[in-house]
């Protein structure tokens, strides 16, 4: 089968692997049809993410049709089409039953960093019966791939985390997919103002149209000031950090309100500094998480319902032949104007 391969720092390419095989009970493989490519992806690629080891298959988002399972698993059958969470979780441990799935003692984030993951033809995923979702017929299988981390990802690390309320101000710094995902689903509690912060005028203007009440491009050094003028100097109660550099966390520090919340969502590489001299006395909250998809079953039933619309986050479509191609465009997407790229096997 075919396979996006990581190959050490800068290193990457696309190569014919075996296929892989039951090894447990409880596993299913997949024979795959859409995946994407995230952010982390590219953290990987940068050497940022030390549990992943050269020649490991990338990937843990998709869709795909059951190929065949195991002898221990009961909730699916082969044909069925399913949602591949970008977790994987046994269901038991002292971490799944406490809902922090992204813990699980023999699962948590291992697609496409412990274990090969999904931007392959086929792939196998642990404890199938509890890390996939079956598809309602007739779903949209593309805008479903938002439903295997970025949708979750937003909503559970930014928006649930950074305890958005109806008639708080949210600032998101980070105008990515991840914080369009987070500013999608802010919206379910009515904040009184959603501010997206970045330095692409293109993606401040998606963010306008996904329901942003205020933009601010951070180019000119001044998003603190510009923040502040929007908030009549009381700052912001929820700050998102969606990108995972210093820059842009230490921005968070600048512009949170008293009593507010730093919530982080992006993956970072390097320290970050923590400003406390200037925070000791501002009764904040600083959060962090890697997403758990315990909302992943609600939010299938608002894609479904047509509440949002994560289709709306794909801009590119590949082959997996073209995948080298999708990885460049998705790492110049100021050029680009790339969001989420689809491969389609």
């Amino acid at each position: 089968m075919k396979a996006f391969v990581y190959r050490g720092s800068g290193l990457k390419a696309l190569e014919d692997r075996p296929r892989p095989v039951i090894q447990v009970a409880g596993d299913a493989i997949v024979k795959m049809l859409k995946t994407t490519i995230c952010g982390t992806d590219l953290h990987i690629l940068k050497g940022d993410v030390a549990s992943c080891t050269p020649g490991r298959i990338l990937g843990h988002e998709g869709v795909g049709v059951i190929d065949s399972v195991g002898a221990g698993v009961t909730a699916f059958r082969v044909g069925d089409h399913v949602l591949i969470s970008c977790i994987s979780s046994c269901g038991k441990c002292e971490y799944c039953r406490r809902g922090m799935y992204s813990h699980c003692t023999t699962g948590g984030w291992i697609l496409g960093n412990k274990i090969d993951g999904t931007q392959a033809e086929y792939v196998r995923i642990p404890h199938a019966d509890t890390s996939l979702y079956p598809i309602p017929a007739g779903a949209d299988e593309e805008a479903l791939v938002m439903l295997s981390d970025i949708l979750p990802t937003g909503f559970e690390c930014g928006v649930l985390n950074g305890k958005v309320a109806p008639g708080s101000i949210v600032a998101i710094v980070g105008s990515g997919p991840i914080g369009l995902a987070a500013l999608l689903t802010a919206q379910f509690y009515s904040p009184a103002k959603i501010i997206m912060i970045d330095l692409d005028d293109h993606r401040l203007e998606v963010a306008k149209r996904f329901g942003a009440t205020d933009t601010i491009n951070s180019k000119n050094g001044k998003a603190v000031e510009s923040l502040m003028q929007i908030t009549d100097q009381r700052g912001a109660d929820t700050a998102i950090e969606a990108v995972g550099i210093p820059a842009t966390f230490e921005l968070c520090e600048k512009i949170i309100a008293a009593g507010g919340t730093i919530a982080n969502v992006g993956v970072h590489g390097t320290k970050v500094d923590l400003f406390l001299e200037n925070l000791w006395d501002r009764n904040i909250t600083i959060t962090t998480r890697l997403v758990d998809t315990v909302s992943t079953p609600m939010l299938m039933n608002v894609v479904q319902s047509k509440k949002i619309d994560p289709k709306l986050l794909i801009t590119h479509r590949f082959k997996l032949n073209d995948i080298m191609k999708a990885y460049d465009t998705f790492q110049h997407a100021a050029e680009t104007q790339a969001l989420k790229v689809i491969i389609t096997m």
